[in-house]
């Protein structure tokens, strides 16, 4: 199910429902002009969803919440997000992914 939502969207956000980090992620996507695709993820599902989404990224790396998805390829979290915004780089990203046409 979730395999199409990440192939199918040129960026992806996996939401943890009523979280903070999650909010901000979300509110600094769309201050950057990028309409990302949500799925908030309720409490009782995140084991579930967290193992399709390791398998998915097929990389090793641990899915935590908020888990952004960019060109179907696991980007990172808040932390990766935040980093690559204060560098500059994530509207370049953004706009190679085809997420933002700026």
């Amino acid at each position: 199910m979730f395999h199409n939502m990440v192939s199918k969207n040129a960026i992806i956000v996996f939401a943890r429902c009523g979280c903070c980090m999650s909010h901000v992620v979300k509110r600094l996507l769309l201050g950057l002009g990028v309409n990302p695709a949500v799925h908030e993820v309720e409490e009782k599902d995140e084991v579930g969803v967290v193992r399709e989404l390791e398998f998915i990224a097929n990389d090793g790396r641990k899915v935590q919440f908020p888990a952004v998805f960019i060109s179907g390829n696991l980007f990172g979290g808040l932390d990766r997000i935040m980093a690559t915004h204060i560098s500059g780089e994530l509207v370049h990203i953004l706009k190679q992914a085809g997420a933002l046409w700026l």
